[in-house]
């Protein structure tokens, strides 16, 4: 069976992106199209992509089109219609953002979508930027509004085209029922991460169960990601202020000189440094440390369509205060391995915090919950969809 797969774009490196190798990894010989490929943007994970063929859009090729792709997405289906993808007998898109959809097929052949979400921003959920406050917002708005609309129609037609959806959580599985009238299969997508570095998190297995298992020479509550928007990292940094604890940021992104404003500005430079810290990116060998070091793991996004970082958290054994809505409520079992705010404010988080700390947590069960989530489940569910309907 000749297999092609379709991505949005490699311009970054996140959950989606580990989606990808792991389904290159059950097809070793399947070509990657996307969009955009910009290796020296994936840091430490281009060589990943190394081996791997990979074929870039006519828009890949023009100065800056890793910048110009979001104002210039209506060109997004002459994109994807100039890929001529009918000699192949599956094709496996995995989408979230660039519509990939709309490329050349033939009546025969089968067509997967792997679906983190409905592009957010033709649907009305929270996306990486927030123009609210700018004195520009009501134009990109009006802009936005049109091409949306176009983009929107387009996505809807096309998603008839696809033979089966696979949804990345019973969340998103409930977005493409409503937005594209489909059914798909929930498999969760694949989640590792691995200590490097036994010597620092070994203090953590001799912990008996049931005790609490921070190190106790640094308390600190850890958030990270992508920073944008939508993850309300501006309501974490003010929580945890209001509740005296130490935060620690991983991970980089467009708000980044922002949130580091926010966090000096109603306070003094030391005092802000000694409450949040940010980190800026973490390789894989010193996340795991981090995440096990941290007395929990912080996520506020409204609507989050699965949430990976969770799970990272839990399977170094660390409990998550979360947001009560989108995947966070798949992942995360209420009292034992984490806990839930339910409105997307400063008292409401910092209130959870305070009770979160008078929780004594077990280790293993949350680690226990973690591994519903491994790559190996995440392989072997797709291969076996993928023989069911071939």
């Amino acid at each position: 069976m000749k297999v092609a797969i379709v991505h949005d774009y490699l311009i970054d490196f996140g959950g989606a992106e580990r989606v990808l190798l792991a389904l290159h990894e059950i097809y070793p010989d399947a070509p990657v199209y996307v969009s955009i490929y910009r290796p020296d943007k994936l840091g430490k994970f281009k060589e990943d992509f190394k081996n791997i063929k990979i074929i870039q859009s006519w828009f890949g090729n023009l100065p800056f089109a890793d910048i110009l792709i979001s104002p210039l997405r209506f060109c997004l289906p002459i994109i994807w219609k100039e890929f001529d993808l009918s000699d192949y007998d599956l094709i496996i898109d995995s989408s979230a953002w660039a519509i990939t959809r709309g490329f050349k097929t033939k009546d025969n052949q089968i067509e997967i979508c792997y679906c983190h979400t409905p592009p957010r921003y033709i649907y009305g959920f929270d996306t990486s930027r927030s123009w609210k406050n700018k004195w520009y917002g009501p134009l990109i708005k009006i802009y936005a509004g049109f091409v949306n609309e176009f983009l929107r129609n387009y996505d809807s037609k096309m998603s008839q085209k696809v033979d089966y959806f696979i949804a990345n959580s019973k969340n998103v599985a409930n977005r493409i029922q409503d937005f594209y009238h489909k059914d798909s299969v929930v498999i969760y997508p694949p989640v590792e991460l691995q200590s490097e570095n036994p010597v620092k998190t070994s203090r953590l297995a001799t912990k008996s169960e049931g005790a609490s298992f921070y190190d106790s020479n640094e308390r600190y509550f850890l958030a990270g990601g992508r920073l944008v928007a939508a993850k309300n990292f501006d309501l974490i940094i003010k929580a945890c202020m209001k509740a005296n604890v130490k935060l620690k940021i991983f991970g980089t992104g467009i708000l980044d000189n922002e949130l580091k404003s926010l966090a000096n500005k109603n306070m003094s430079k030391a005092r802000a440094t000694s409450l949040v810290e940010f980190l800026g990116k973490v390789d894989d060998k010193n996340l795991y440390d981090l995440y096990a070091g941290a007395s929990g793991f912080i996520v506020a996004q409204k609507d989050e369509d699965f949430g990976i970082t969770a799970i990272e958290s839990q399977i170094t054994g660390t409990p998550v205060i979360a947001y009560r809505g989108g995947g966070y409520l798949e992942s995360v079992i209420e009292n034992k391995t984490g806990i839930f705010f339910d409105e997307l404010t400063i008292d409401s988080l910092s209130k959870a915090i305070s009770k979160f700390e008078k929780i004594k947590w077990n280790k293993k069960t949350i680690q226990d919950n973690a591994k519903k989530f491994s790559k190996e489940k995440f392989k072997q569910k797709i291969r076996s969809f993928i023989k069911k309907v071939t």
